[in-house]
């Protein structure tokens, strides 16, 4: 590394640390070489000595709330938490409190250090299931490349309105609906993305899908499926109309107009843990909603029992 800037060979050196904040902590004197002050620009030197004393300060002012949370699993380095329907992951425009973010800064505070809480990925409001946190840098940069490198896993449990005939793939790109801003869409000049999904239950006018995620992208399973034909039960932004099949019964239309969220559900989740470097996998139960709406149907089509 002789010869390089300085800012970049604290990069490789103490990786677990963004760029830019080694840059400040170079110009406020808390990263020193040979004991002395240096900056940005200059030349590293054979034989030199790098330290770096700092205090890392909040990345996020969020207020800490004691709310409920439902913990799968947890160790030094990260939570996997199991988020119920109706939850917002983190604060934005007008979810300022009541989060799943607040509820960590709560259960351990330490996460105003890291960017977004350690939050690395989401799930939608109104979808339920598995997601990883992040507590410490380095599980956050290991995090973030593992989903950036698509090692992480997520598979969904999706219910559909109209049977498909198999499984597919959807390669769609997608970008911010041109003239609705709060909605996503296929877009030709969209970023891209692509989701895979298998058959695991068969209804007569519905069906329940196995669902795999190779991108990450805002909506991606709502905006794919309706794209494809198949839109969730219960998604009130890409569903459309409620749509009653011919001949219902009073149970199923009563399921069907009462469940008022998009029916999916994240339940499945695995990656590689950034302390021990093992396969960590894990799996969330389908929430009693859901669970009662694939009754009915399985209740509909005489199948009960058939779970997926």
């Amino acid at each position: 590394m002789e010869g390089h800037r300085l800012d970049q060979v604290a990069a490789r050196l103490f990786a677990d640390y963004s760029r830019g904040r080694l840059q400040a902590w170079i110009r406020d004197g808390s990263l020193r070489v040979d004991g002395e002050a240096a900056r940005q620009r200059d030349r590293a030197r054979a034989g030199s000595v790098l330290s770096l004393s700092a205090v890392l300060a909040a990345e996020v002012t969020w207020a800490s709330e004691d709310l409920p949370l439902d913990i799968v699993h947890e160790d030094s380095q990260l939570l996997v938490i199991n988020k119920p329907a109706g939850l917002v992951v983190h604060p934005g425009a007008g979810n300022s409190s009541g989060t799943l973010v607040n509820a960590l800064l709560n259960y351990r505070p330490s996460l105003e250090e890291l960017p977004r809480g350690g939050i690395v990925h989401r799930l939608d409001k109104e979808t339920s299931g598995l997601l990883v946190v992040a507590a410490t840098l380095e599980a956050h940069h290991s995090l973030v490349a593992q989903l950036a490198e698509k090692s992480v896993q997520r598979e969904y449990l999706a219910v559909v309105r109209g049977v498909p005939s198999g499984g597919g793939r959807v390669d769609a790109p997608m970008g911010r609906h041109p003239r609705q801003r709060t909605k996503m869409a296929v877009l030709a000049g969209g970023k891209p993305a692509v989701t895979h999904y298998r058959i695991a239950q068969r209804f007569a006018h519905y069906t329940a899908l196995a669902v795999h995620l190779e991108t990450g992208r805002t909506h991606q399973i709502r905006v794919h499926m309706a794209h494809r034909g198949f839109p969730l039960v219960g998604d009130p932004v890409y569903g459309g109309r409620l749509q009653l099949p011919r001949g219902c019964s009073p149970a199923l239309e009563e399921a069907l107009r009462g469940f008022r969220r998009q029916a999916l559900h994240a339940r499945r989740l695995s990656f590689v843990h950034p302390g021990d470097g093992e396969e960590y996998a894990f799996e969330a139960p389908v929430p009693d909603d859901l669970q009662q709406l694939l009754a009915v149907l399985e209740r509909e089509d005489g199948i009960e029992g058939r779970g997926p």
